[in-house]
């Protein structure tokens, strides 16, 4: 099976990355942003798209625009903490949420 061609983009007006398959938005990792940090809140992968990797390769690629932009990564989002726990490379960059 050949590798979906995707894009995600961050949508800073709706403080959201998305995955976009052609004009269909697949899913989103949600975010607000504060200073020195990104506090990623919520991810949803759309069910029909479910099972093809996406909810994988979008959080790498969100959690490494945070890295390049020299913020902290805040994992509110459980799907995001979850790929943080399996990803130790970030742990320098991570700041857990407070209660």
């Amino acid at each position: 099976m050949a590798e979906e061609s995707f894009e995600i983009v961050r949508n800073e007006q709706r403080q959201r990355y998305e995955v976009r398959l052609g004009d269909q938005v697949a899913g989103v990792a949600m975010f607000r942003e504060e200073p020195g940090r990104v506090v990623f809140t919520h991810t949803i992968v759309k069910p029909e798209f479910e099972g093809r990797g996406i909810g994988g390769r979008l959080a790498k690629h969100v959690l490494d625009d945070a890295v390049a932009r020299g913020e902290q990564i805040v994992p509110e989002c459980p799907f995001i903490a979850a790929y943080l726990e399996r990803h130790p490379e970030y742990a320098g960059s991570v700041v857990q949420p407070s209660s």
